[in-house]
């Protein structure tokens, strides 16, 4: 329904943005990352999403398109709630959820409140097979495929938890030293040459 709003931010409360889009407050849950961004009084952006269900209409507003993408992903996990992805959005950042799915890190993800390890372990798997999944469909059968096991396929994976194309991960995964880097830096450099 809404896919942003825009306009000056008339108040921060934990885990809530109210932005005043001419005249009219729209109270948005929201992550302390999205929060930190934010000052009140000043123009602020909110990407948002609509949870609808039993007579409840919630708003949720994020700072970015990553954060946004990372909370639906959560969302559709099996018992992984609003409250819960919020938490877990609060404690990490986009890129460390990525790099948590797949290597497989639970205290990451039990870092939030609420989150224990029956739903850090759900996250995992559902989410990292999710990944796999889609990430060897884009690839086809070929040789990128196979190497899907490999810290190259660990960090397309994590690239595609923020909402990048196997074809975008590929050619930002391109030229970085696989062996010598760690998988938090290999995402790091892929990152940057994005941006660019």
């Amino acid at each position: 329904m809404f896919y942003y709003l825009e306009g000056t931010i008339a108040e921060l409360l934990p885990y809530l943005a109210v932005v005043d889009c001419g005249g009219v407050g729209y109270a948005c849950k929201t992550t302390s990352q999205t929060l930190s961004a934010l000052k009140k009084g000043q123009r602020g952006k909110l990407y948002t999403h609509l949870q609808v269900g039993d007579g409840i209409f919630d708003l949720y507003g994020f700072a970015s398109l990553r954060e946004l993408d990372c909370f639906r992903l959560l969302l559709g996990v099996s018992g992984v709630g609003p409250r819960a992805a919020l938490a877990i959005l609060s404690t990490t950042t986009p890129e460390a959820l990525a790099t948590a799915i797949v290597t497989g890190d639970e205290r990451s993800l039990m870092a939030a409140q609420g989150v224990g390890k029956k739903i850090a372990q759900r996250i995992i798997l559902e989410l990292k097979d999710k990944l796999a999944k889609d990430a060897a469909a884009d690839l086809g059968r070929g040789p990128a495929a196979r190497a899907f096991s490999s810290k190259a396929g660990e960090a397309a994976q994590a690239l595609a938890v923020l909402g990048y194309s196997a074809q975008e991960a590929g050619a930002a995964l391109k030229d970085i030293d696989m062996d010598a880097l760690p998988l938090e830096e290999i995402l790091r450099q892929a990152l940057k040459k994005m941006v660019k």
